[in-house]
């Protein structure tokens, strides 16, 4: 009866330690910052040195494409020259003799041009004015006039490709294809959080399972402590237990310093500053999802980001297959242009008598003999626009298998979880049962040991085995773009053009 009593003082002493630890821990905590998985990602997104840059290159691409379309509008230019003055000594062969000649002028060109997109030629209007004082030693002439030149002109390349439109296409791709990357830079980073996040609270776990095998050779320790004081059980089985409790210690800091470490490493990829002080919670009791594995692959090889970049690579190459075509190629250009021009001395009467300016010109370039260069060119091109095509039909490949084994992993890890929580209750009820027999003193403190052992190892394997499933879960979601748990898709890309 004394030693009834006595164990169960020894048992209040000790849930009343145990209560006010937990009390100054929650005191403790409230200057700490919990993190779920999703702040965890929101954070990381807005911190992460990848996706700054990966934002930076969308920022870059977006501006190239709001020159390239700038460019295609009105452009306005004014060149001014206020002062030209020449003072030249020269020799006339057809006199054979030299004269002296002076020029002052001032001058300014107006432009306006406007490309043309559909046609790749350029309109414009430009006027020119200039006032003129010019002197020749060789007929004592002396002239100062006013001069206006007010003319339309029109250019078109022709027996050519567009290049203002494959240029602007060129830059729409180039964004498009930093916008795909940015979104695949999320993704990844959401599985670099997962991954030191839920190492972080498999660490977490395993320290609550560490303090609870503590407690549990606590408890055993004073049971044997009171047998042997009270002559029931030999002084060595004292120690063992002793010996059990210590390591069972030393056990429980090894998990406080992973937990640390890993924390810390959350940190550094979260952007947070070392210093402070954080924790991680998540939810893993959730059943296990449904999952349709042929919605998997439809959605996936219909809405992966990687197939459209490939896309993007197979046009891009086929630009430059245009573009390679177009070395050293027979091409023209249809020139036209129609004004007026006024000349006066006094600049009242510049259009008096204005004149009519016409011109129209046709131009041929017509290579002769390059040396293959063209050939060459284009079937390096070609080439390219091969290891493309081989290249998205490599990716559509790697997409079905990593769907097929994240879909697989994840059928598993379900089978996993059941029979990890299986394997805890029978460890529990095991260990319970020879704790019972521990009191009786029917087994001995290493028997008791092994036990204790197993529970713990059976428990941090449930902890892990949900904590695989949810990984599972994202790799799957990050594979084939849908979010099985939620039931609807991560992103859609715009499959109409």
């Amino acid at each position: 009866m004394r030693i009834k009593s006595a164990i169960i003082y020894q048992f209040r002493f000790y849930f009343f330690f145990i209560f006010i630890y937990l009390q100054l821990q929650n005191a403790l905590a409230q200057n700490i910052m919990t993190l779920t998985f999703d702040e965890a990602v929101r954070i990381a997104q807005k911190n992460s040195p990848e996706i700054q840059q990966a934002r930076l290159a969308l920022k870059r691409s977006q501006e190239l494409l709001n020159a390239q379309e700038a460019a295609l509008k009105s452009r306005f230019s004014l060149t001014l020259e206020p002062l030209f003055y020449s003072h030249m000594n020269e020799f006339n062969t057809f006199f054979s003799r030299w004269n002296t000649s002076e020029i002052k002028s001032s001058s300014g060109l107006f432009i306006i041009s406007q490309p043309i997109l559909l046609t790749d030629g350029t309109l414009a209007l430009r006027n020119q004015f200039e006032w003129r004082d010019s002197y020749s030693e060789y007929l004592e002439a002396q002239s100062k006039t006013f001069s206006n030149n007010l003319y339309i002109s029109y250019d078109q390349p022709i027996f050519t490709y567009n290049r203002t439109r494959l240029a602007l296409e060129e830059v729409e791709l180039d964004l498009e294809n930093a916008s795909l990357n940015y979104q695949i830079r999320e993704l990844l980073l959401e599985r670099q959080v997962a991954q030191s996040f839920y190492a972080a609270y498999q660490n977490r776990m395993n320290l609550q399972v560490a303090r609870e095998e503590y407690q549990n050779r606590e408890q055993s320790y004073q049971i044997m402590r009171n047998k042997v004081e009270a002559g029931l059980a030999a002084q060595e089985e004292l120690y063992q237990a002793e010996l059990d409790r210590t390591s069972s210690k030393s056990q429980v800091q090894n998990e406080e310093v992973a937990l640390e470490n890993s924390l810390d490493e959350l940190k550094r990829l979260l952007g947070l500053d070392i210093s402070d002080e954080i924790t991680v919670v998540t939810e893993i009791e959730q059943s296990t999802v449904d999952v349709d594995l042929n919605k998997a692959l439809e959605h996936g090889l219909k809405n992966r980001l990687e197939l459209r970049q490939r896309d993007i690579d197979l046009a891009l190459s086929t630009a430059n297959v245009v573009r390679a075509s177009a070395t050293n190629e027979f091409r023209g250009n249809i020139s036209l242009s129609y004004g007026i021009i006024g000349t006066s001395e006094q600049f009242s009467d510049l259009y008096e008598v204005p004149t009519k300016n016409q011109r129209v010109s046709l131009s041929l370039e017509v290579p002769i003999w390059d040396w293959g260069e063209q050939k060459s060119r284009i079937r390096a091109a070609e080439a390219s626009v091969q290891q493309n095509e081989l290249s998205f039909d490599e990716e559509k490949k790697a997409i079905i298998i990593a769907i097929r084994r994240a879909y697989r992993n994840l059928q598993n890890q379900a089978l996993q979880i059941d029979l990890a929580r299986q394997n805890v209750e029978m460890a529990q009820l095991t260990y319970e049962i020879n704790l019972e027999r521990y009191e009786n003193g029917d087994l001995t403190s290493m028997d008791l040991n092994l036990f204790q052992n197993q529970l713990s190892q059976k428990k941090i394997g449930l902890i892990n085995a949900k904590i695989s499933y949810k990984m599972q879960l994202l790799d799957l979601k990050i594979e084939s773009l849908w979010d099985f748990e939620k039931d609807h898709p991560v992103l859609l890309l715009n499959n109409d053009g």
